[in-house]
């Protein structure tokens, strides 16, 4: 997948891209098949594999399937019908019985997203590795903090890494957490076709539900309710999507501020260059993370829109309007992942440039100080920097903390 206008877009490779999704539409399929045959309820004639579809879909044109999409509104309807004229006539007649499109679109796209979260996840926890070990070398680095654009009081560099970490460990919490529930509810929510087909048995009602937890199990998703009108895994998906790249955008603006020319306290470790300016090396990733956080609170607003408007048992075009959006956001939020891991990974920090600024501020930067000095009736300290070293030693052990637990949950 190509994108000219979203530099760095390869990064997110294959995620959300039309044949991940068709490829993700077979495995439902599949798994629903297999569920129906576990279970009884198909005979053991219409299994179908997620080989048999590849191989079903094999000439699939994407192009002429994105077409034919537009009749019925999704790329469920055309896809069944061009699978069932590879497959034997057991198999084409049971393939897709019992669910509805929406099933296969939302089970598509969670497993997509899915796909996008871990690699997320992933990413958030290097950083956190890196982070860790830049606040902890630069805990004491001097360094001027700045309030509203203006220099404040002296702080340390470790201190502002210190938040940097902070932020992204409150992204890690958000995507470490999410859930990745399953959607099979039929036409309508209430499985009524899946009861039906299953009516021969003593308990037809307990059967469909058992082929849900089935299906979802062989997708390793999490088995849950039709959520066909509650669209919470989607806003949550969102929520973390957008918490991640404000995290990293956070980071990134410090550095597009502390690398400016008059400032030089930190530099990218390899700047872009310009067309025109061969002096120029500029400070091209967090650009391209910061663009990312500014475009992601909309797209997360069109998901929650979306939620905001559910209606009925299927709603008319907000459905629809979730899945180009989710596909979107994910694959710009992977893509901004890991440009800021390798942001941080190859950040070069000038304590030198630090320090100078620090004592070319003078000492304006200790009105505070002094000034609560003289309240309290006594000769200002030599402690400039108030509880940083402690502050940023906290926010150590909150990830030491995350590392020992992951450890302690690691399989032996």
């Amino acid at each position: 997948m190509s994108d000219l206008l979203w530099p760095g877009d390869h990064r997110a490779g294959d995620l959300f891209t039309d044949a991940a999704i068709r490829d993700a539409m077979l495995r439902v399929e599949s798994a629903w098949s297999r569920a129906l045959v576990e279970h009884g309820v198909a005979p053991a004639d219409a299994l179908v594999s997620v080989d048999q579809l590849g191989s079903a879909a094999a000439d699939l044109d994407l192009d002429q399937l994105s077409a034919e999409a537009e009749a019925g509104g999704n790329p469920v309807i055309p896809l069944i019908s061009a699978l069932r004229k590879g497959l034997s006539p057991i198999a084409a007649s049971w393939l897709h019985r019992g669910m509805t499109s929406q099933d296969v679109v939302d089970a598509a796209l969670v497993l997509e997203s899915r796909r996008a979260f871990a690699r997320i996840t992933a990413e958030l926890l290097t950083q956190i590795d890196v982070l860790s070990d830049l606040a902890d070398t630069h805990r004491e680095t001097p360094q001027i903090a700045r309030t509203l654009t203006q220099q404040a009081v002296p702080s340390t560099f470790g201190m502002k890494v210190a938040h940097w970490l902070d932020g992204v460990l409150d992204a890690y919490d958000e995507t470490s957490g999410l859930q990745f529930p399953a959607q099979f509810g039929g036409a309508a929510g209430t499985l009524s076709a899946l009861v039906e087909l299953a009516a021969a048995q003593a308990n037809s009602q307990g059967t469909a539900l058992a082929v849900t937890r089935s299906a979802a199990h062989f997708l390793d998703l999490d088995a849950a309710s039709p959520w066909h009108v509650v669209r919470t895994p989607f806003t949550r998906f969102a929520a973390a999507a957008t918490t991640a790249t404000s995290s990293w955008s956070h980071i990134a603006n410090d550095v597009l501020t502390l690398s400016r020319s008059e400032i030089g306290e930190v530099t990218e470790g390899a700047g872009g260059g310009s067309s025109t300016m061969p002096h120029k090396a500029n400070p091209v990733l967090s650009v391209l993370i910061r663009r990312a956080a500014l475009t992601a609170p909309a797209l997360a607003s069109t998901l929650q829109l979306a939620s905001a408007d559910a209606v009925d048992e299927r709603t008319p075009g907000s459905w629809h309007a979730e899945w180009a959006t989710l596909r979107i956001l994910l694959r710009r939020s992977v893509v901004a992942a890991s440009q800021t891991t390798d942001l941080v990974r190859n950040l070069n920090v000038h304590a030198d440039a630090m320090a100078f600024n620090l004592s070319a501020a003078g000492t304006a930067v200790l009105s505070e100080q002094r000034s609560m000095a003289e309240l309290a009736g006594h000769e200002p300290s030599g402690e400039t920097v108030g509880v940083a070293p402690l502050l940023v030693d906290a926010t150590l052990r909150r990830a030491q903390e995350l590392t020992r637990t992951r450890l302690a949950e690691r399989p032996r």
